[in-house]
């Protein structure tokens, strides 16, 4: 099983586990219905386009209402906390919550009660917490964009916004070197996919690949396209590919996506992940070398 975890911007909406389907233009989990427009909806939309076109089970999601008071954070820190050993996913995705390192850590020891330790994935608010508990090499893949691995390479700020230099000098041309001082600083996870206008792909402070083709500019004005990356990035994992190979083929499925659509600043991330059928049926036996025929079959 695949368990994506996070917050979604709804008042009052419960906590609510289960199996995701897709519907025109929201996502349905246990009775609920959620919008797939950017944050952990694009996420989960974007890791249903993929499990169903490889033909695997649908992700399951943990979900719930927070519009920034913390109640929904809190509710699934616990509910993870007291069940992620019962539950034992193989691949486990967090997004948006409310940073908290006291139910991090927790998480993080109830995790290793798991029969098998899942391949554990963060983003955004869920990486924060990581990082700033002192944990983030407890995880498998972060998907920092430039001015996240800039956070993630400062040892003393515990969010984005606290970061030692101006929010906007970053430039994801930097990314390298701070994915250096992050990995010196144990502030990064085992594997970096950081997300930009050129993509890259690090390990150990090691830049493996750099993926920047088809060039796409618009895509940097679309909210919800870098977390359609990390859902791209979880869903290919589950399908067994080595988080290298799948981050390098999430990064060039997305801008191929955004090619597909012919992506202005004012296209919905929905319609860049619309594309992933067709993207994934005319390239993805070339870059990975393993032909998925669609829907598994």
């Amino acid at each position: 099983m695949m368990l994506i975890a996070g917050t979604v911007p709804i008042r009052d909406m419960p906590l609510s586990i289960g199996e995701v389907t897709a519907g025109e233009e929201v996502l349905f989990v246990n009775g609920e219905s959620i919008p797939c427009t950017q944050g952990t909806g694009a996420m989960v939309s974007a890791a249903l386009a993929t499990t169903t076109y490889l033909g695997l089970d649908a992700p399951h999601t943990l979900l719930a209402g927070d519009v920034g008071e913390g109640t929904g954070s809190r509710e699934l820190y616990q509910y993870l906390i007291d069940h992620i050993a019962e539950i034992s996913p193989t691949v486990l995705a967090l997004h948006y919550w409310l940073p908290e390192m006291s139910q991090t850590r927790q998480l993080c020891e109830a995790v290793k009660k798991c029969r098998r330790r899942p391949l554990m994935i963060a983003d955004a608010a869920s990486m924060y917490s990581a990082k700033g508990a002192g944990l983030a090499e407890e995880f498998d893949i972060f998907t920092p964009d430039a001015t996240e691995i800039a956070f993630l390479a400062d040892p003393d700020a515990t969010h984005p916004a606290y970061i030692a230099r101006h929010l906007f000098e970053t430039d994801i041309a930097q990314a390298p070197e701070l994915a250096r001082v992050a990995y010196k600083n144990r502030g990064a996870a085992k594997l970096l996919l950081v997300k930009g206008a050129t993509d890259y792909i690090i390990r150990d402070g090691e830049v493996l690949a750099m993926v920047t083709e088809p060039d796409v500019p618009p895509l940097e004005a679309i909210g919800g396209t870098g977390d359609a990356i990390t859902g791209l990035v979880a869903a290919l994992v589950y399908a067994e590919m080595e988080p290298y190979e799948a981050a390098v083929i999430a990064a060039k499925a997305n801008r191929m996506a955004g090619k597909y659509a012919r992506a202005t600043p004012a296209t919905r991330v929905k319609h860049i992940v619309d594309q992933f059928p067709a993207v994934f049926r005319d390239n993805l036996c070339q870059w990975s070398g393993v032909c998925f025929l669609e829907g598994g079959n």
